[in-house]
């Protein structure tokens, strides 16, 4: 099933995705287009003039518009800065189902995107009792994968393209063949863990840098794709071949408390700089979102005073 990774409206009513997902990063990029200046307006005027407030107008705004072009969810992210707070997180997405609800939108087609620490899937497994349904985000690690499993989330996003870079940089090469590609690899080993061990949890393969790591994840539950890949494979000619199986190895269960994923995530270099430098981009273009929004609402004419009959 494929996924649109992206806030441009107009892209997802083109495509057509059966779901889409938004993060802060690409909402930054949405809200500084001016076709999209409406919506912000809109959110500053629902919020009253809070700006906290306004990002969370503003992503169920972006969200409320997506859900219009497609016949599925759309995923919409906690702020990055309660990534290791679990009671602000779980706060926080019951805030942002409340304004979905007011704005029309049932929860069934929502999910709500946390980081992938400790914390954020502690939160995710209380939200998920609630009737909540969870996409984790951020997730480079093993450890992080059998632990999201374990606490019965919908959805897993594990970053194939940010493992390609992490390890190209590393090797210092210009590219990685597909067959020795650690982000694809990554994805195939969670996916034949979960089949093999019966967890309903769906594995969402994401951020993408060619069209290659698309094809060679085929069979994964489902892929976000940005745009300008969706382009570029709409051009492609041929079959799609499926490449993932129920058949494909995959390792013993194992089940994590505290201090063992702790351990396990953390033996994974890779996983651990991804990790927090994640947060860092995702918390530093919420920041320049809701200085645009401050910016706007300073700008905004004064409401007219009235003057005495």
């Amino acid at each position: 099933m494929v996924v649109a990774d992206t806030g441009d409206i107009d892209a997802v009513a083109r495509w057509k995705p059966q779901d889409a997902t938004t993060n802060p990063s690409l909402l930054l990029a949405a809200a500084a287009d001016p076709r999209y200046r409406p919506l912000l307006e809109r959110s500053m005027a629902q919020a009253g003039g809070d700006a906290a407030l306004s990002i969370d107008w503003l992503f169920v705004q972006f969200g409320r518009e997506i859900l219009k072009h497609i016949a599925g969810r759309v995923s919409t992210e906690v702020d990055a800065r309660l990534s290791f707070d679990t009671e602000k997180s779980v706060e926080k997405a019951r805030r942002l189902l409340t304004l979905y609800e007011n704005a029309g939108v049932g929860r069934e087609r929502v999910l709500i995107k946390l980081a992938s620490t400790w914390e954020g899937i502690r939160a995710a497994e209380r939200l998920e009792r609630e009737g909540i349904h969870c996409n984790m985000t951020l997730l480079f690690s093993f450890a992080q994968a059998a632990a999201c499993a374990d606490a019965g989330v919908t959805l897993i996003s594990p970053f194939v393209g940010r493992i390609y870079d992490w390890h190209r940089a590393q090797r210092k090469v210009a590219d990685i063949p597909l067959e020795d590609d650690p982000g694809v690899a990554s994805v195939a080993r969670i996916y034949a863990y979960y089949k093999k061990h019966g967890y309903a949890t769906q594995v969402m393969g994401a951020s993408f840098r060619k069209t290659g790591q698309i094809l060679a994840l085929a069979g994964c539950d489902l892929l976000t794709i940005a745009p300008d890949l969706l382009e570029m494979l709409s051009k492609t000619e041929g079959e799609v071949e499926r490449k993932l199986s129920l058949k494909m190895p995959s390792g013993e269960k194992i089940t994590l408390d505290e201090k063992s994923f702790r351990w396990l995530h953390n033996d994974d270099a890779m996983a651990t700089d991804k990790l927090a430098e994640g947060i860092r981009r995702f918390d530093a273009d919420a920041r320049k979102l809701e200085k645009l929004i401050v910016s706007l609402a300073a700008a905004a004419p004064a409401p007219a005073v009235p003057q005495p009959g």
